[in-house]
């Protein structure tokens, strides 16, 4: 409560720093993207360290996900800034003229990122980027449920980075309803649509604008391959878009497998066989893959198993170490549509396979449920991929990967629906915390006098010509060798 009682003065202070003009600068900018790029560098072992306790995630899985993507994300910011804190100009009608218009990039102000918890330090340190990008004062709100992550920020960016303009506030539900009753010039919130509901609902108190990073069941479409490179190739991506992303507990991981029923034996076994060869015959000595986050996750996974109708489909793995808060990699086969295993985000080990009739099912199918996050497609089909792109809505579409688009700068992530709205990453993430000011600048030179009282058909007829660009009959009116009614 301690924490609460004094955010009045931390925020007083972090607007004070947006308004004396500071994080406006440039040089301010790259200070604070610097200190992150070392903060990272530095506190690279700690960061593993954190990321093994609270989800025993091997510190490879950790730099791939979390350490190297921001790295890489400052990196580009840094190269890129002057280029993005430039204005450029636009376009105006002739009939404006002399004048000239331009588009400036602005900061929004004190903006609010609350984080999720099974990427703590690259779902709370990529929104920052691109808010210090954009020259906004911050406030970051870890996930409690990754303390060891949470606490390593709250200790760490106060020594590295400007603590008048960037803070950490740590604490549990009660701390992030007291931040949503606050005013902000921007909130940013990456978790499940419930809470979701609940950042929107405060947000619109002071209509504060929003970026909603959510999730849901991302389907992946399995076609049929005949060459065994190819099935190789596909096969340990789709387990390392599902079992090798947090166990599953990531928002873009797939969630289900929609495959032809002819082809679905051949899947399956290929399935089986990869998931020993890359996570061993007991992935928890290995290492190989993270651990559920916490017991009442553990038990909410654990419980969609034990449903008999689900159980009974399990085709490979489904064995379970409530002490470890482990489960193995597990496969099943045609679950009950109406269990909760294919209603709800999964947010876990557990892979379903159901079977159409034909591979062109998966688009009815996927279209009677709410839009995904992402959709992947693993198939050489060029119509199918068509179709896909043409027929169904969601926040990406990947063809024969998984994943990999979160670490692509060059195009936004983000949802549509309910898997969320907004976007970020590279520039789109400096554009989520940006406004975009209109300037144009008027000479006294010359005026249009059609555009002031008092009115008649004449003014009336100019000025239509003028909206419709034509100028040369805009020419002809004024000269009087057009008639006007």
């Amino acid at each position: 409560m301690a924490e609460i009682e004094n955010l009045e003065p931390d925020l007083e202070e972090l607007r004070e720093s947006y308004r004396s003009g500071k994080t406006k600068e440039a040089s301010w900018r790259k200070s604070q993207l610097k200190g992150l790029l070392t903060l990272l560098k530095e506190q690279e072992k700690d960061i593993f360290k954190a990321l093994e306790q609270d989800l025993g995630k091997h510190y490879a899985e950790s730099y791939r996900d979390e350490v190297g993507t921001l790295t890489k994300s400052v990196n580009l910011a840094l190269s890129s800034l002057k280029d993005w804190m430039s204005s450029r100009k636009a376009k105006l009608p002739i009939a404006t003229f002399p004048s000239t218009a331009e588009v400036f990039p602005e900061p929004l102000g004190l903006v609010l990122i609350i984080s999720s918890w099974n990427f703590p330090f690259g779902l709370s340190l990529e929104p920052v980027i691109g808010a210090i990008a954009a020259g906004n004062s911050v406030v970051l709100k870890p996930s409690e449920l990754a303390p060891a992550s949470s606490s390593l920020l709250a200790k760490t960016i106060p020594t590295y980075l400007d603590k008048k303009a960037v803070k950490v506030i740590e604490g549990g539900a009660a701390v992030g309803e007291h931040l949503l009753r606050c005013k902000w010039d921007k909130i940013f919130f990456t978790g499940n649509p419930r809470v979701g509901r609940v950042v929107m609902t405060a947000a619109a108190n002071h209509l504060t604008p929003v970026t909603l990073e959510l999730g849901g069941k991302c389907p992946a479409i399995f076609d049929s391959f005949s060459s065994s490179w190819d099935k190789e190739m596909v096969i340990k991506r789709v387990l390392g878009g599902k079992f090798g992303a947090c166990a599953g507990q990531a928002c873009i991981a797939i969630d289900y497998i929609l495959v032809q029923e002819g082809f679905a034996p051949t899947l399956l076994e290929l399935l089986r066989n990869m998931t020993k060869k890359m996570f061993g015959e007991n992935p928890r000595e290995t290492k190989s893959m993270a651990r559920i986050i916490n017991k009442k996750h553990f038990l909410r996974l654990k419980n969609i198993l034990d449903d008999p109708s689900v159980q009974s489909c399990i085709v490979h793995g489904g064995g379970v170490d409530e002490d470890n808060l482990f489960i193995e990699p597990t496969i099943l086969m045609n679950p009950p549509l109406k269990a909760s295993i294919m209603t709800d985000e999964i947010f876990g080990p557990l892979l379903p396979i159901i079977t159409l009739k034909k591979i062109e099912d998966s688009i009815e199918f996927i279209n009677s449920r709410p839009k995904a996050l992402a959709i992947y497609v693993f198939t050489k089909n060029e119509t199918l991929k068509r179709r896909i792109i043409s027929e169904t809505s969601s926040g990406s579409v990947t063809f024969n990967d998984a994943i990999i688009q979160y670490a692509a700068d060059t195009i936004p992530f983000g949802g549509v629906g309910e898997s969320g709205f907004g976007r970020y990453h590279g520039k789109f993430s400096y554009d989520t915390f940006t406004y975009e000011k209109a300037i144009l600048r008027r000479s006294l030179l010359t005026e249009f006098w059609l555009r002031f009282p008092p009115w008649n058909d004449f003014k009336l007829a100019l000025t239509k010509s003028a909206y419709s660009f034509d100028y040369f009959g805009f020419l002809l009116v004024l000269l009087g060798l057009k008639i006007y009614s």
